[in-house]
């Protein structure tokens, strides 16, 4: 039984999810078709890569990752499939992949040349669809495509280090949906460079000077009587080991969350600086 993911802009409005989803089953017999998301921010190559990073690993080793954010076949946005970390990525070459291959080396790496068989508007429904269905059937990566050297990287992806190296600058990558700020900055590069000193976490005007394990660390539960944390901003490593800043229990539709209330959006700098 194949297992397909899909990722995409496409929301559930439309038809598209749908037709995607028909067109799979039409293809490929008892394939089990798996959303990670169809909320991905309209062309966010940056949201899709971090959500597609830490949701693949959940699945099984040949599992196919379709992702249709930014898909349109054009001279400078490639159509490829990978082979990276025993899992099969199909999608544009615009840099969505550059998270995974920053850590893993693709095991093969294509540029997809089928379209000259296949007149498509559509191509997550024309072409992507069609090399899946190629792929769940034991294909090679070689019959849909040419080798490729490498893709597209992110330098988004990538905060910097100042020459002293006390000081590590990087960007706000993703908002979830209570508000949680993600920003690009590793737990493995803080450590790195902290050296045992302490810290200032800035994101515009808001200082931190500690980041925690989890939410639930600001709150003394060793008291007699805790105190009530709700509302208090804080900077955690959240599951990805990314530095997060967020606000304890959230809300965007009520009390907000730390993107409206500490007013931090998607690009904005955020700043380590060690003393």
């Amino acid at each position: 039984m194949a297992i397909l993911t899909l990722t995409t802009d496409f929301g559930v409005r439309d038809h598209f999810v749908g037709a995607i989803k028909g067109y799979i089953l039409s293809e490929i017999e008892n394939a089990n078709i798996v959303d990670i998301s169809h909320q991905v921010s309209p062309f966010n190559i940056l949201e899709a890569s971090y959500i597609l990073k830490n949701a693949y690993k959940t699945f099984p080793k040949g599992s196919i990752h379709i992702i249709g954010v930014d898909s349109e076949l054009t001279p400078l946005n490639k159509h490829v499939a990978a082979l990276i970390d025993d899992h099969y990525f199909i999608g544009a070459d615009n840099g969505i992949l550059s998270f995974l291959t920053h850590e893993i080396k693709p095991e093969k790496l294509v540029e997809i040349n089928i379209h000259d068989r296949i007149a498509s508007v559509f191509p997550v429904l024309d072409v992507f669809i069609n090399v899946a269905a190629h792929i769940s059937r034991g294909g090679t990566l070689d019959v849909i495509g040419k080798p490729l050297l490498q893709l597209k990287t992110l330098k988004d992806l990538e905060p910097t280090v100042n020459h002293p190296q006390d000081q590590i600058t990087g960007n706000v990558i993703y908002i979830d949906n209570y508000g949680n700020v993600v920003t690009n900055i590793p737990k493995k590069l803080f450590e790195k460079h902290r050296r045992g000193r302490n810290f200032e976490l800035w994101a515009r005007n808001h200082k931190f000077t500690s980041i925690h394990a989890k939410y639930s660390d600001i709150i003394n539960f060793g008291s007699d009587v805790p105190v009530n944390k709700d509302g208090e901003k804080l900077a955690i490593f959240n599951s990805a080991n990314l530095i997060e800043i967020a606000i304890y229990k959230s809300n965007l539709d009520t009390v907000g969350g730390a993107s409206s209330l500490l007013g931090l959006n998607y690009r904005d700098v955020v700043t380590l600086k060690f003393t």
